[in-house]
């Protein structure tokens, strides 16, 4: 019998079934790759801000001079900024856009807000891009 030209197409569809890359804490605190999703994100920059203010508030309850205040906030926001940078680059990776898409920010009043819609509303690429795995 004749090949039934009614027949829908047949293709070989990504059936979603795709890897997950498990990231570890350390990996999500101080790497630039890999992704991570929104939940992810929130969770590791909320907890960031909280770590930030119990260090500061512990310091001044202590009765630290404002001097000796001064320096070590400096010597904390060092890594807090690092921090910081590696997690919302992996979000940007996340909605398969460079890194270098942190940089945004610096655009006064659009950049931030560009940036957390876009880090933290919008969802990210449901399988695999150039950047890898989604994060569970």
């Amino acid at each position: 019998m004749a090949e039934n030209i009614y027949k829908a197409p047949e293709s070989n569809v990504d059936d979603g079934s795709y890897e997950v890359a498990n990231l570890s804490m350390k990996e999500i605190l101080f790497s630039f790759s890999g992704r991570i999703p929104r939940k992810t994100y929130w969770l590791s920059f909320l907890g960031l801000i909280a770590a930030l203010i119990v260090l500061i508030v512990l310091l001044v309850l202590i009765g630290v001079s404002e001097s000796v205040l001064s320096i070590l906030t400096l010597i904390i926001y060092i890594p807090a900024l690092w921090i910081s940078l590696a997690i919302q680059v992996k979000r940007w990776h996340d909605r398969d856009k460079s890194g270098w898409w942190v940089l945004i920010s610096i655009i006064p009043i659009i950049g931030p807000i560009w940036a957390f819609v876009e880090n933290g509303c919008l969802a990210g690429d449901e399988g695999v891009n150039r950047f890898g795995p989604p994060s569970a």
